[in-house]
C-alpha cells in the first residue's frame, strides 16, 4: 500500500484535504496532509520543506501531492526524501532558484488569467467566491473558513533552491475550471518547465474540495 503525503497551498492549512483524505484510507491506504505555518513571516520554504520531511519519516512507497503553492515545497522534499512518485494539483511549477513571488511574471500568469476571464464571461477583478468558491459546496466553503490564514510575504520572497527537478516519476493533474491557473495557461507552464502536458478532471482551482472522487480517483490510479 503507497503513502500519500499531501501538501496544501497558500495559507498551509491539511483541512484542505480533507474531503480526499478518508478517500485514500478508505480505500487502504496511508494519507497524512501536512499542516503548514503559512502566516508565519519567519517560516520560508526550507521550514515548508522540514515539516513535509518530518511528516513523511521513515514512511516507504510515498506519493508526494503538491497543491497550488505547494509546488514550490515538492522539488526540495523530493532531493531530501525516497518518493515514488509526484503529483501536481492545479500548481506553481518553479524553475531552480525562483522565488514563488518572482513566479508570477515570469510566467505571464496576470496576462493568462485576465484573457481566460474575458474569454469566460467572468470579472476580471480578484475575489475569492469567483476564483477559489465558484463549484465549491457552500457547506464546505463555510466548512472551511476557520481553517483560513493569510500566507506570509516570508515564503513568497524564499528561493527554491533546487539543482534540477528530480527524477521521480511526475504527473499533473489540472482542474478544467480553474480560474485561478486557467487550463491553457497551466499547459503552457508544464510543457515549458517539465515538458509534460497535464490530466485535466473537472472542477476549479481548490480541486481537492469541488472534486474530492475526480482528484482521490486519479491519485489511486498512481497509487496502487
Amino acid at each position: 500500500m503507497s503513502t500519500f503525503v499531501l501538501i496544501p497551498g497558500a495559507g498551509g492549512a491539511a483541512w484542505y484535504w480533507s474531503r480526499v483524505l478518508p478517500l485514500l484510507q478508505g480505500a487502504g491506504h496511508g494519507a497524512v496532509a501536512v499542516d503548514l505555518p503559512g502566516d508565519d513571516e519567519s517560516a520560508g520554504l526550507p521550514e515548508y520543506a522540514r515539516l513535509v520531511l518530518e511528516a513523511i519519516g521513515g514512511r516507504h512507497d510515498v506519493v508526494l501531492v503538491a497543491q497550488s503553492l505547494g509546488g514550490f515545497t515538492a522539488p526540495l522534499v523530493c532531493e531530501r526524501a525516497s518518493v515514488r512518485e509526484l503529483v501536481l494539483v492545479n500548481a506553481m511549477i518553479p524553475v531552480p532558484g525562483e522565488t514563488p513571488g518572482a513566479w508570477w511574471d515570469n510566467t505571464g500568469w496576470a496576462a493568462a488569467q485576465q484573457s481566460a476571464a474575458k474569454a469566460h464571461g467572468y470579472s476580471t477583478e480578484f475575489d475569492t467566491d469567483t476564483y477559489f468558491l465558484h463549484d465549491v459546496p457552500p457547506e464546505v466553503a463555510a466548512e472551511g473558513e476557520p481553517h483560513q490564514r493569510p500566507e506570509a510575504n516570508a515564503v513568497f520572497e524564499s528561493a527554491c533552491n533546487f539543482t534540477d527537478w528530480p527524477r521521480v516519476p511526475t504527473r499533473v493533474l489540472t482542474g478544467e475550471a480553474d480560474r485561478f491557473f486557467p487550463l491553457d495557461f497551466q499547459r503552457q507552464v508544464a510543457r515549458e518547465r517539465l515538458g509534460m502536458e497535464p490530466d485535466v478532471v473537472p472542477g476549479g482551482h481548490l480541486l481537492a474540495l469541488a472534486n474530492p472522487d475526480g482528484v482521490a480517483n486519479y491519485l489511486l490510479r498512481s497509487g496502487t
